[in-house]
């Protein structure tokens, strides 16, 4: 860039530098911004940053004057503080939906939004896991078609697949392509799902996005679904379904030991009502999708929780531990 283009850009350059080398613990001189600036090649003087700083004071940037041998400098107001940015990171490491090779780029742009003090820090801090990471970089374009559909109101046609015993994707209905209604994108248990309306069997259906592929907006097609859509709490469609699998909905009560309590309300939020019993236990009604993922759940905790009713789905429970008690001989 030429010179005299970089010198209308000097404004810019003064804001961030002081976004970049100052904060409360780490000021700065009007000598050693235009030291920065000059390697920047763009010329200034002091009369000029003191211009810059009413202008940024304009702007909204709190710049604070300190006075110790000489006058130095700060930016008070960065557009996110240290701890914030920390939790971000973490958030990004912790996604297991975002894979390794994206959360370093992620947590390398979250850097750049502090101090270079503090990106040293974070950095020092940063450790990507090997934790289980997702493989499927598009998701992150997929997310991005998915609300343009969304807002676009359009279907949206895609690949849905699994990992066959070689680890290798195998696409469900021999490759054809899903037609969905996209109505919404949730969060949960680490992974992103779509929640979608599919016309041919008049239900909502959820997907894991991650295992979506080759999505195709068809901007000609409008949505169905949002009779469907329109009384749906998003909420409780989540706490029945996902960890859950697919079954049939049914009111469940359990009755549990007082230790459980945080194992339940983990599980089905703080809505749910604990009624104490007289034996140092409490019943719980719970509304639950019954699978085999349900009954592993109540099973692993060694009859701390216990099935009152329905006795089918007690029934069930029974088979289940009868099956494992078969296999262990």
């Amino acid at each position: 860039m030429p010179r005299s283009e970089k010198q209308k850009l000097k404004l810019y350059y003064v804001i961030d530098i002081m976004k970049k080398y100052t904060d409360e613990d780490h000021t700065i001189s009007i000598s050693e911004i235009i030291e920065r600036l000059a390697e920047l090649g763009v010329r200034a003087e002091r009369k000029s940053i003191y211009r810059d700083f009413e202008a940024m004071g304009t702007l909204g940037y709190d710049i604070i004057q300190v006075h110790t041998k000489s006058f130095r400098y700060y930016l008070a107001n960065h557009d996110f503080e240290t701890a914030e940015i920390r939790m971000l990171v973490d958030a990004v490491q912790a996604s297991r939906f975002i894979t390794k090779k994206k959360s370093n780029e992620l947590i390398k742009k979250l850097e750049g939004l502090t101090t270079v003090y503090n990106a040293d820090v974070l950095q020092s801090q940063v450790f990507v896991t090997n934790r289980i990471k997702a493989s499927n970089e598009s998701i992150y374009y997929n997310v991005d078609r998915i609300h343009n559909a969304i807002h676009c109101n359009a279907k949206i046609a895609f690949l849905y697949f699994d990992w066959d015993i070689g680890k290798r994707k195998a696409f469900r209905r021999d490759g054809e392509k899903y037609v969905i209604s996209p109505w919404m994108l949730i969060w949960n248990n680490e992974n992103y799902y779509l929640i979608g309306y599919e016309s041919e069997t008049k239900q909502i259906k959820h997907y894991r996005v991650d295992r979506m592929l080759s999505i195709d907006v068809m901007s000609d097609l409008k949505r169905d679904g949002k009779k469907a859509f329109s009384s749906i709490d998003v909420a409780q469609y989540a706490k029945k379904f996902f960890g859950m699998y697919n079954g049939e909905i049914t009111t469940v009560e359990l009755n549990c030991e007082r230790d459980m309590t945080n194992a339940v309300v983990d599980k089905f939020g703080t809505d749910i009502k604990l009624i104490p019993q007289e034996n140092k236990t409490f019943n719980v009604q719970v509304e639950v999708a019954v699978s085999p993922v349900f009954l592993s759940w109540v099973f692993m905790f060694g009859g701390r929780i216990r099935i009152v009713s329905p006795d089918s789905v007690a029934d069930d429970l029974k088979k289940m531990a009868k099956k494992f008690a078969e296999e262990d001989n």
